[in-house]
C-alpha cells in the first residue's frame, strides 16, 4: 500500500509539473508585427518590427528593448534570423520582454533612398552618422508613445553600438539600460599612400565578401567550424531577400547605404559621442576574434564611461563581428539577458 500511494504521489507530481511547463509554453507564445513608420523627411519611411509574449498586456520601461543593426546588415537577418528554430529576438521576448527591431533608412524593409537607384558613384554617402541618428530619434519616440512609455533600453551592434552610445549620451533620462556590443571607437590609423577615394552613396557586396569581411580575424581552421554551412545559407538567403534589385544581379549582392564615420570621427581621432555623458547601467560586448572592431576599442569605451551606476565589460572567447549567428552565440544571448533582467 505504501509503494502504491508513492508512486500516486508521484504521478501527481509528474503531472503537476507536465502541466505547468505545458502551461509556461503556452505563456511564451511569441505575437509578432511588422509595420513601417514616417521618418522626419518626406518620403521615407522605417520598418520597425516588434515580438512580445501574447499574454503581455501592460508594458514597462524594464522590460522594453529596441535593437539597431551595422553598417551591412539589417536588423531581421541577424537579430530576428531563427537558427535551430530561435532567433535572438525570439530569445529575448521569451523572457518576457517587448522587443523591437528597426532598420535605418535604405535598410532592409526601410525605404531606400533614389540614390540607390543610380549608380554608386554619382552621390556621396546617403546615411552619414546624423541622418541614422535622426532614424533612431524617430524609432525610440515611436515606441515610448506607443508604449505609453517615458524610458528604454537600447541594444546596439557594430554601427548600431556607436548609435545607441550617442543616443544615450544626449538622451540620458531616457534610457533605462544600454547594451554595446563590438562597438567602435578612436584608432591609430597607418598613414596612408595616397588619399583615399570618395566613399560612394552605398555599396554592394556578396555574401562571401561580407562573412569575409565580418569574420575576419578568425583562424582559418576554425571558419568552417564557427558558422556552420546551414546557418550560413540561411543568413544569406534572408540577407538576399532584404534587396530583390541587389539580388537579381550576377552574382548577387546585397546593396548598403554608405558613411562615412571612419573618416570623419574614428580614424581622425574624433569620438562620434562623450560616454562620460552616459548615465544608464552600461553592458559592452566584445569578441577575441573580432577583426572589425577589436576587444580593445570596448575596453577604451569602458574606462571612460564614468558616470553610469554599474558598468560590464564581457569578452567572449572563439567568436567574431558576427557572433550572433555563430556556434557559441548562446553565450552572448545568455550575458546580454543576465544583464537586462538584474533588478
Amino acid at each position: 500500500m505504501k509503494r502504491i500511494l508513492t508512486l500516486s504521489l508521484c504521478l501527481v507530481v509528474l503531472t503537476l509539473v507536465t502541466a505547468a511547463h505545458a502551461a509556461e509554453q503556452l505563456s511564451t507564445r511569441i505575437v509578432t508585427e511588422s509595420y513601417l513608420i514616417p521618418s522626419d523627411d518626406p518620403g521615407i519611411q522605417l520598418y520597425v518590427r516588434n515580438k512580445r509574449p501574447s499574454t503581455m498586456t501592460t508594458f514597462r520601461a524594464d522590460r522594453t528593448v529596441l535593437y539597431v543593426h551595422g553598417t551591412t546588415q539589417a536588423s531581421e537577418t541577424t537579430f530576428d534570423l531563427a537558427l535551430d528554430g530561435k532567433s535572438w529576438m525570439d530569445a529575448i521576448a521569451e523572457q518576457g520582454w517587448d522587443v523591437w527591431l528597426m532598420d535605418v533608412r535604405g535598410y532592409g524593409g526601410s525605404t531606400k533612398p533614389p540614390e540607390m537607384d543610380r549608380p554608386a558613384a554619382d552621390s556621396p554617402p546617403i546615411v552619414p552618422a546624423v541622418v541614422a541618428m535622426r532614424d533612431l530619434r524617430v524609432a525610440v519616440r515611436h515606441i515610448l508613445g506607443t508604449r505609453g512609455l517615458s524610458r528604454i533600453s537600447l541594444l546596439g551592434w557594430s554601427r548600431g553600438a556607436n548609435l545607441v552610445g550617442w543616443y544615450a549620451s544626449e538622451h540620458p533620462d531616457t534610457v533605462h539600460r544600454l547594451v554595446l556590443y563590438a562597438p567602435g571607437w578612436i584608432r591609430s590609423p597607418s598613414p596612408a599612400a595616397a588619399p583615399p577615394a570618395p566613399t560612394p552613396a552605398y555599396q554592394t557586396w556578396s555574401m562571401e565578401q561580407a562573412r569575409k569581411n565580418l569574420q575576419a580575424g578568425v583562424p582559418s581552421e576554425k571558419q568552417e567550424t564557427l558558422l556552420p554551412a546551414a546557418w550560413r545559407d540561411a543568413w544569406a538567403a534572408a540577407a538576399l531577400a532584404t534587396d530583390p534589385v541587389g539580388a537579381a544581379q550576377t552574382p548577387p549582392v546585397v546593396r548598403s547605404p554608405a558613411h562615412d564615420d571612419g573618416r570623419e570621427y574614428w580614424n581622425a581621432g574624433k569620438p562620434l559621442y562623450d560616454p562620460a555623458r552616459i548615465t544608464a547601467p552600461t553592458l559592452i560586448v566584445t569578441a577575441e576574434w573580432d577583426g572589425l572592431n577589436p576587444p580593445a576599442l570596448g575596453r577604451a569605451i569602458f574606462t571612460q564611461l564614468t558616470n553610469v551606476p554599474t558598468k560590464r565589460l564581457v569578452e567572449i572567447g572563439e567568436a567574431s563581428h558576427l557572433l550572433m549567428l555563430e556556434r557559441n552565440r548562446l553565450q552572448l544571448f545568455r550575458e546580454v539577458q543576465l544583464f537586462l533582467d538584474e533588478p
